[in-house]
């Protein structure tokens, strides 16, 4: 049976958003994979290539890279030594810091935005810079509260998703019009012109969520 969205056939998740990776025992297993392999394709070796060079299987690099077992120290030495690398090297990953942003109500950042107008607020809740997702998230509260003449359509790269919180509005997205309406959610690509087409009801709030790649 065929599961459908909007009359659409969904693809099968890949993520589990409840997954924890076995709580916390599989998180150092993982980033030492992955210090593994990035060493190992600097030094534009094969993963055959380093097993003739430290006599571990393929199959045991393989699991070490994928963070599917936790190598010994002296496994790791081992691999150091033929990837000319620091044993410290491997654990950076598992020690950077992973960042946090709490915004307290009314406390985001009101910013002016290209197209901003008379009555527009736009209130950034939070923001993460250089990652080690490749993602850039930027979540804004948009409150419109009074009548405008003309409302210019915004065009950026990424993808965006806007949750109607108060209020009504007609949203374009490239030649299309969707009433939005409390609770109604709009996902699209972020490149064709968008933005607000008619103030139907005020004041309207809603949630602008835009993600775009890091480079």
């Amino acid at each position: 049976m065929v599961s459908l969205f909007n009359g659409c056939p969904l693809s099968k998740l890949t993520q589990n958003p409840h997954h924890t990776s076995s709580v916390q025992e599989k998180v150092l297993e993982v980033a030492i994979g992955r210090s593994v392999r990035a060493f190992r394709k600097q030094q534009n070796l094969t993963v055959a290539e380093l097993s003739r060079q430290t006599d571990i299987s393929v199959g045991m690099l393989s699991k070490i890279e994928n963070g599917n077992t936790s190598p010994s120290l002296n496994t790791l030495q081992t691999l150091a030594n033929a990837l000319s690398a620091p044993l410290t090297a491997f654990f950076r990953e598992f020690e950077e810091k992973r960042e946090a942003v709490h915004t307290i109500a009314g406390q985001g950042i009101t910013i002016e935005r290209e197209g901003t107008r008379a009555g527009h607020q736009y209130n950034l809740l939070g923001h993460i810079g250089a990652n080690t997702s490749g993602v850039i998230v930027e979540p804004y509260l948009i409150v419109l509260s009074l009548e405008s003449d003309t409302f210019e359509t915004f065009q950026h790269d990424g993808i965006e998703t806007i949750f109607m919180l108060e209020g009504a509005i007609n949203y374009r997205h490239g030649s299309r019009i969707y009433p939005l309406r409390p609770g109604d959610t709009l996902f699209f690509e972020a490149d064709a012109p968008h933005g607000p087409e008619t103030l139907v009801e005020l004041p309207a709030r809603y949630l602008s969520i835009i993600s775009y790649s890091q480079s």
